[in-house]
């Protein structure tokens, strides 16, 4: 209990807490959106794919955050962009035009996006490199629990439609009423209680200083040039996952609204218990081990999607999927093992960045192969894995400052910005 308590009087407990501030807000919004957006605001096709376009703006444009250090501290910016991402959501249900959703949608992706970059920052500052795995899954799971929950609370309470089509398909009786609240104060609720949590742990928690005065200018190190690759190859394979692997689950197996609401919730609830366990394992394994065995996986897991003909496989395919996404934590100890402590918050800006650019490209080009064969694009994507791969045996076994890869071991030493 001593534990505990402590865990949330110090930073650890600070990022947990806003780590589900966050989930609630973000999965909420995309929860609610393509609905609210046909509904209230009668968008098309053309409307929407601006509207992602805008969202992903701020990700692309992450490493500007490090521009603002030197006018504000690290732990008041991601306090800052909590609240906006807060704000920006509890204004969406209100303003249904198409420039009013344009706006808005700029705002809470600004403050997720900037929060994501500060959050990733101050873990690696802030937590011990030995425990960084752990707490970086606990991290995961507290996310999964409020994106979890969230989602109930929509199903409950948005609208009786989700509930019945879930009696139906498992052929029970819930017998649960529903409150039919709407968009709006579904929408104000979820952006509230971030922005609640945000003024909170402001005031709450003390400022936590880092040991190491951070670097508040942009550069690009060749001794990273591992760790960005391996971000960049991370970045593609979440955009085959989030734009792909869920449209094979409707356009090739039929998979309904409330059957792909069913898996996102199976994939929620299995990322509580799998991802302190995959922590763990990072710790015991190593960050090489680690990512070596997770490409191998997905190399089988996107050749796999390639060939599938069975929905049941195909769903059991995607629910891996999503699970090994924990693994992506070792990239993050890696860089925090090699990194001089100095550099941590201008490369978790830069990247951010990095990790954006495969979602300017990808969906589009990919979008035209899907076209000719869907089949391709996964064979693609295992591909990439590949690639993965063979930087993953890069990774020394035991990464360090003037130890970042297994080129050139020995000769890679701290070098002056760039």
């Amino acid at each position: 209990m001593k534990r505990i308590v402590s865990i949330f009087r110090g930073p650890e407990g600070m990022l947990l807490l806003m780590a589900m501030a966050m989930a609630v807000s973000l999965d909420g919004w995309f929860t609610l959106l393509n609905n609210f957006v046909v509904e209230r605001a009668a968008f098309t096709g053309r409307e929407i794919g601006f509207l992602q376009s805008i969202r992903e703006i701020p990700g692309f444009m992450a490493f500007a955050a490090v521009l603002l250090l030197p006018f504000i501290k690290e732990q008041n910016l991601a306090f800052v962009s909590l609240a906006l991402l807060g704000i920006g959501t509890a204004m969406t249900g209100y303003f249904p035009t198409e420039y009013a959703l344009y706006s808005t949608t700029l705002l809470m992706s600004l403050g997720f996006h900037y929060y994501e970059t500060m959050n990733q920052s101050l873990t690696l500052q802030l937590i011990d490199k030995k425990r960084a795995p752990v707490h970086l899954s606990h991290q995961l799971m507290i996310r999964s629990i409020g994106a979890f929950l969230v989602f109930l609370v929509i199903m409950l309470t948005f609208d009786d439609a989700l509930l019945r089509k879930v009696e139906g398909l498992f052929d029970i009786s819930l017998d649960i009423p529903t409150l039919n609240l709407g968009y709006e104060p579904l929408y104000l609720g979820m952006g509230l209680f971030t922005l609640a949590v945000a003024v909170f742990c402001k005031f709450h928690f003390p400022h936590f200083p880092s040991k190491d005065v951070q670097a508040k200018h942009l550069f690009l190190r060749r001794r990273y040039w591992l760790y960005y690759a391996l971000t960049f190859m991370g970045g593609a394979r979440r955009q085959i996952f989030m734009v792909f692997a869920a449209f094979l689950m409707v356009e090739k197996f039929g998979y309904d609204v409330t059957a792909i609401s069913l898996l996102y919730m199976i994939n929620l609830v299995a990322n509580v218990f799998i991802a302190p366990t995959v922590g763990k394992l990072i710790v015991k394994l190593g960050e090489r081990r680690a990512l070596i065995f997770e490409y191998v996986g997905l190399i089988l897991i996107f050749s796999g999607y390639a060939i599938v003909e069975d929905h049941h496989w195909a769903a059991g395919l995607y629910i891996l999927d999503h699970l090994f996404f924990a693994f992506a934590i070792a990239i993050k100890t890696y860089f925090q093992k090699i990194a001089d402590p100095k550099d941590i918050a201008s490369t978790a800006g830069v990247s951010f960045t990095i990790n954006h650019i495969a979602a300017v490209g990808i969906p589009a080009v990919f979008g035209f192969i899907w076209l000719n064969d869907p089949g391709i694009v996964f064979w693609i994507g295992a591909g990439m894995a590949v690639i993965s791969l063979l930087l993953a045996f890069l990774v020394p076994r035991h990464p360090e400052e003037g130890n970042e890869t297994t080129l050139f071991k020995g000769i890679a030493r701290p070098q002056p910005a760039e």
